[in-house]
């Protein structure tokens, strides 16, 4: 969408909020960050976790937002945002079979110049809340300022237009004193990657799906958060369902499959039914665990865990050590304290069970002495039969940790080539000055390559990152940022590094009442 519908659905609001009866405010944000480096891409800690504003190594990007937030302290409040990104950045080189010519060649394409990223509205009634438009994701229960990132859904990619409605935070159940509380929420979205994928995607093997929908749903309990101890325990679950699926086979079009959306498909995400040789749709998601324990100085300790299934394979915890184990700490705070180490957290992420390591079918070998039930399973996580790789714009919806197709130069580019993996990560962040303060992210993975394409040498890689950002105190609006990032290693990431360096301005605009 061109910067003149923005700056015209910007001024709209303006205008509209001028003229409400009641005193009304306006937070507004204006931020230039500008990033280079030797490779198409840009690093993995300058793109990951950013909802998918970087992807190329060399480019500059602008980002205006406009945003009333909601009041959790009313009964009655809501929010809206609009905010549009314009970029210029390098091209990146996708192979593609050009089945006219039955060559293959270089197919050249650059991110989008200008973009709406987010333009939304939510209301709130009581504990209640209804978003519908174009939103960012984010975990519901990881800091995502530290973490490698959810396994369900993050803040990795760019947002898609839909709606939301559940409990805006945790809320009390009734006759449980407090004790016991309970958050949760359904939202359904439309694709919109359509022209990307056709843009990039290879057209020589697997297969392309365009037109889906995806749909969210998470519940979690949480025992009393202020007591010493708080256990939060629950499950996110995520679906891909409708669209076309085009199947191609060593760069001829075999088949074309159409899943026509239906009414109660929408239902169907919610208790899914048999189909498509287990059930309808990409179903993704995970059990979530987490303890908080508060130590006699105030600081905390979250210990935390994600175990994750696909299309009901694993909900009953049969994947081993498979999912997300991680560790945080941070110290009392208060709005004038400051901390040399403000949080930190360390967590192991491993793919590489899927169902178990051995798939036995006495089918397989004729004539075999071995008889009896079958060892089966293979869950290729975030891969399906029907669906493209969960992601979008080719990043994933999941933990950026398992490499993304985005990633993909051969063109693959629905599919998760390398998600059979397990890898470490650290993060650190605190306070050198009062206005001063500093970030440091690393992680260290290693990959085997799928369950259905193993890797014949695995590979390795090493990513780290440097952020330190500025306040003037003077200019308290005004903050300065800067990030050194590289990559390591013989994977897909290569040998890599990155500079990025950002100005961002922030305020807030103030209208009176006209009484």
């Amino acid at each position: 969408m061109k910067f003149k519908t923005f700056f015209l659905s910007a001024a709209t609001i303006v205008c509209a909020a001028s003229a409400m009866a009641e005193p009304f405010t306006l937070d507004y944000g204006v931020a230039l960050e500008a990033n280079g480096g030797p490779d198409e891409f840009a690093p993995y800690y300058m793109s990951s976790l950013r909802n998918g504003r970087i992807t190329s190594g060399r480019g500059a990007n602008l980002d205006i937002a406009i945003k009333h937030p909601i009041d959790l302290a009313k009964r009655f409040s809501y929010e809206f945002m609009v905010e549009g990104i314009g970029r210029v950045g390098n091209k990146i080189n996708y192979e593609r079979y050009f089945a006219d010519e039955q060559t293959w060649g270089c197919n050249s394409r650059r991110t989008s110049n200008v973009w709406l990223h987010q333009l939304y509205a939510t209301v709130k009634f009581r504990g209640v809340f209804l978003t519908a438009g174009l939103t960012e994701f984010h975990s519901k229960l990881l800091n995502e300022r530290l973490s490698s990132g959810d396994i369900s859904e993050s803040s990795n990619t760019r947002p898609i237009p839909g709606a939301r409605i559940g409990f805006i935070d945790f809320q009390n159940i009734p006759f449980t004193n407090g004790w016991v509380q309970i958050q949760g929420a359904i939202g359904y979205y439309k694709s919109t990657d359509n022209d990307w994928q056709e843009d990039r995607y290879n057209y020589w093997n697997y297969h392309i799906n365009q037109g889906w929908w995806y749909n969210y749903k998470n519940l979690y309990f949480r025992t009393k958060p202020s007591e010493n101890l708080s256990v939060t325990f629950g499950m996110q679950a995520c679906a891909q369902f409708s669209g076309d699926t085009r199947r191609y086979r060593h760069g001829v079009h075999t088949s074309t499959e159409k899943h026509p959306l239906r009414f109660h498909d929408f239902f169907d995400m919610l208790i899914p039914r048999e189909g498509e040789t287990y059930v309808i749709g990409n179903h993704v998601g995970s059990w979530d665990l987490q303890l908080r324990y508060r130590l006699h100085d105030g600081s905390e300790i979250k210990a935390y865990m994600q175990s994750p299934w696909e299309d009901g394979s694993g909900v009953g915890k049969l994947n081993g050590w498979d999912g997300l184990w991680g560790l945080e700490w941070k110290p009392k705070t208060s709005p004038t304290s400051r901390n040399a180490i403000s949080g930190a957290v360390l967590e192991f992420v491993t793919f590489m069970n899927q169902s178990g390591p051995i798939h036995y079918d006495p089918d397989d070998h004729p004539g075999t002495t071995l008889t009896g039930d079958r060892a089966t399973g293979a869950d290729n996580y975030y891969n399906n039969s029907w669906y493209n790789g969960y992601a979008i714009y080719g990043r994933s919806i999941g933990t950026p940790m398992c490499p993304q197709p985005v990633l993909n130069t051969d063109g693959a580019t629905t599919i998760f080539l390398q998600n059979r993996f397990w890898g470490i990560h650290a993060a650190v962040e605190g306070d050198i000055l009062s206005n001063l303060s500093y970030r440091v992210m690393a992680n260290y993975r290693r990959y085997y390559g799928s369950t259905f394409i193993p890797a014949i040498n695995p590979s390795h890689s090493v990513s780290a990152m440097l952020e330190a950002n500025w306040h003037l105190i003077r200019v308290p609006q005004l903050k300065f940022g800067a990030r050194f990032a590289f990559d390591a290693g013989n994977s897909i990431y290569g040998r890599n590094f990155g500079v990025l360096v950002s100005a961002t301005y922030t305020g807030l605009f103030k209208f009176k009442s006209n009484n």
